[in-house]
């Protein structure tokens, strides 16, 4: 999902009030189930599911956490229904169908696969992913049902989060309510399939932030230093085709845990563990910048990292509402000083490390030149910028957007974030600022000589008045 990387403590580490004590194999069947106290431990010993309680809720839930760290829940079942006391049972129904029992043996949540198997056999896999199968079956695709299906608020190594869209199965985060209730918060991370499907985070229906699309190496809203990403822990993909549309990422080092958290607040973090120091160590925050603020500058401007004020009108541009802009509110954002004249001719104004605007409004095609991409843009009026769909090896591919440009940031130079983005411009536009830039060009070299003179001339009269005064000084 930038897509898809030094900060504070981690928000979900919870007290555990349960007792589990007993720890079975990593499989239960319909004839050997688990009870609460009991705990469910993967092969490699990496992951473990039982029962737990929240800090100070009262209720019981089924979960899955780490077994460095059991305090660190990782997705859980029953997430709106909690048990009352400690008599849940987990089962494996003769007809392969995962459920969660009380004590009066009422399902309080279940699996809902629909495919019947001949010997059906849960699994809590090493990656954390807790599957339904036909006995030894270890083809993914096969499985009757797997909890990476339904995440809660955290994104593992090896999990998708997109659509399946031969089912319209919806992978997607939902945080947690609080730190001591699991029930789905109000804030989710999801990837958009408008336009050029994008990974987003939300507040309800309204979108809270994204990385920027994905371009072949890095999300666009997230700074880029190959030189320090030449033997990265993990490696990230965005795949795209007719069956799915998703984001995911693994690990290089199969010996090291890392994990992406939805925290109650909506704010997305992700964690790497330290054996070292037995602690989670908070690599990542993507609000860490008000620029990360969706749409903070409105339509057709840049927001600036680390620059005051935030945000700037793009060439040509100028505020809508200038009252409103000069006292610091900008979500009005800019408009044109001239129209786009379309028929009698229109250019491109080419921005360096941008993060691509919002891509709900795009079309994209993997197999164009750049040089394709600018003709098919120049020759549809509604077509407002476009960029290579991918950098790798010189770029390929065309993303064409239509409508507003909005969500952009502007990265300083050297600052290994973003990408070039050809925003269209009228002609006339286009000369105004050529003539400009060339008349700047000009006055450049008279300003650095008149600087220099000036340096030289107060150098020489500092010198000249210090040997004065050691004169005078040597004299009296």
């Amino acid at each position: 999902m930038q897509a898809m990387k030094s900060l504070f403590v981690c928000s979900f580490l919870f007290s555990f009030l349960s007792v589990s004590t007993t720890t079975t194999p990593d499989t239960i069947t319909p004839s050997r189930s688990m009870r609460d106290g009991e705990t469910l431990v993967s092969a490699g010993g990496s992951f473990q599911l039982g029962f737990f309680r929240p800090g100070t809720s009262k209720g019981r839930y089924l979960g899955i956490w780490y077994s460095v760290h059991t305090e660190t829940v990782v997705w859980v079942a029953n997430r709106e229904r909690p048990l009352g006391d400690s008599s849940g049972v987990l089962k494996v129904t003769e007809q392969g169908v995962l459920v969660l029992l009380n004590s009066t043996n009422t399902i309080v949540w279940s699996s809902n696969s629909s495919t019947t198997a001949g010997n059906p056999v849960s699994q809590l896999m090493d990656s954390g992913n807790l599957v339904l199968k036909d006995g030894n079956e270890t083809n993914p695709d096969k499985f009757l049902w797997q909890s990476f299906d339904y995440p809660c608020d955290t994104f593992l190594p090896e999990m998708k989060l997109g659509w399946d869209l031969v089912t319209g199965l919806e992978r997607y985060l939902s945080s947690w309510r609080s730190t001591d209730d699991p029930a789905p918060g109000e804030f989710s991370s999801r990837m958009d399939r408008h336009g050029f499907p994008q990974v987003v985070t939300m507040k309800g229906a309204k979108i809270m932030s994204r990385p920027g699309s994905w371009n072949g190496l890095h999300f666009t809203g997230y700074p880029y230093h190959p030189q320090t990403q030449s033997n990265p822990a993990l490696e990230y993909e965005i795949v795209l085709n007719k069956d799915e549309a998703y984001y995911e990422y693994r690990l290089l080092n199969t010996s090291m845990f890392s994990r992406y958290v939805l925290n109650p607040s909506g704010t997305a973090q992700q964690f790497t563990w330290v054996y070292q120091t037995h602690r989670w160590e908070l690599s990542s925050a993507v609000q860490a910048d008000k620029c990360q603020n969706y749409a903070l500058c409105g339509a057709y401007t840049t927001c600036r990292v680390n620059v005051s004020p935030k945000c700037a009108c793009l060439k040509g541009f100028v505020p809508k509402s200038p009252k409103d802009w000069n006292s610091g509110y900008w979500s009005d954002g800019c408009v044109r000083k001239i129209p786009l004249a379309c028929s009698s001719g229109d250019g491109f104004l080419n921005y360096t490390g941008v993060k691509l605007p919002d891509t709900s409004s795009s079309w994209y095609n993997k197999s164009m030149s750049l040089k394709e991409c600018n003709g098919l843009c120049l020759n549809n009026c509604s077509c407002t910028a476009y960029a290579n769909l991918d950098i790798r090896e010189g770029g390929t591919g065309c993303l064409l957007w239509f409508g507003n440009l909005t969500d952009m940031t502007q990265f300083t130079s050297g600052g290994g974030g973003g990408q070039d983005l050809y925003v269209r411009m009228a002609a006339s536009e286009l000369d105004h600022i050529e003539e400009k830039s060339k008349f700047n060009k000009k006055k450049l070299p008279g300003i650095l000589i008149s600087s220099a003179v000036f340096l030289v001339v107060t150098l020489l009269i500092g010198l000249i008045l210090y040997i004065r005064n050691k004169k005078l000084r040597n004299h009296g």
